[in-house]
């Protein structure tokens, strides 16, 4: 593993212009996990953000916006003990794989980040990332859609079929597929936001589970809300509660989680902004603090 300072990031940049292609070998050519998981559960780091527009985190309206900084919190995340791999899309992949941070770690690919924050397209979230094919490509594990699901706006319905036709490509490279579908609802000012009402959330994961030709490397990315056992019985598919913004209330955000993994088919943690920004923790003691929860120690 490369040391990451300043010098090293700073190499990095040149090898992008100078050495482009060493970028994709150190990828290509990381050392590979045997097995999916150890113990049936996983703990992944999300780091996707950025690419949908979304660079606030914990009141801070620029905290992802600083590259450097964002890669020192990613790295040290995922050397705490327990940390399974990452969920991101290929420009940041392929930083933490040339400072060797990939090693023996799972990869998901984030595939379609198209719908950005606050655009008037935001729901027509199209492929723009990672397709199935540089996936296999790379030696990545799977890959993770996005379906937000809102009953106004058309540009759901393509999205709905985008995503369907994902799953069945990562299905047959049997790759896993993550699927996020979450309730959305269109508010006074015209803006999308999260529904937070569990029926909906149960009616997402029943439009979610159905997706593409075969349902065997699904899982599904879903909030823990209250009520949660509603949404763990509405599927068998294996569960991945995110993580979200939590602000200040981080304490909040850990206790749905410690609530939700009761449940037979909640299966993985894959937060994001929670561990690396938190306002109270430094990222390896937030990142401790969530994996005991996964692996119940």
């Amino acid at each position: 593993m490369i040391k990451f300072n300043e010098k090293n990031y700073s190499k990095l940049c040149d090898d992008r212009v100078n050495n482009p292609s060493k970028l994709q070998k150190n990828l290509k050519s990381r050392k590979r996990r045997v097995k999916l998981t150890k113990d049936g559960k996983l703990f992944i780091v999300a780091a996707d953000h950025t690419a949908r527009g979304i660079i606030a985190a914990s009141g801070d309206s620029m905290a992802m916006a600083n590259r450097f900084d964002l890669l020192d919190r990613l790295i040290r995340a995922l050397s705490v003990p327990g940390v399974d791999g990452v969920l991101a899309t290929p420009d940041i992949v392929e930083e933490l794989a040339y400072f060797g941070a990939l090693d023996h770690k799972l990869i998901f690919g984030s595939i379609n980040r198209a719908g950005i924050l606050g655009a008037d397209w935001e729901l027509d979230d199209r492929q723009s990332s990672y397709d199935v094919k540089g996936i296999s490509e790379f030696g990545l594990d799977g890959g993770k859609t996005l379906l937000r699901i809102e009953k106004s706006d058309p540009g759901v319905l393509n999205t709905i079929e985008m995503v369907a036709s994902v799953n069945s490509q990562l299905a047959r490279a049997k790759k896993i597929s993550i699927i996020e579908p979450l309730p959305y609802v269109k508010n006074s000012a015209g803006k999308f936001e999260l529904n937070k009402n569990i029926e909906e959330l149960v009616r997402v994961i029943g439009i979610a589970s159905a997706l593409g030709t075969s349902s065997a490397y699904t899982w599904l990315k879903v909030p823990a809300f209250d009520d949660f056992k509603l949404a763990a019985n509405a599927t068998s598919l294996p569960l991945m509660l995110l993580g979200g913004d939590p602000g200040t209330d981080w304490q909040a955000t850990f206790n749905s989680w410690q609530a939700a993994f009761k449940f037979q088919n909640v299966r993985a943690l894959i937060p994001g902004r929670a561990l690396l920004y938190s306002p109270e923790l430094s990222v390896e003691a937030a990142v401790a603090k969530a994996v005991a929860i996964v692996r119940k120690v």
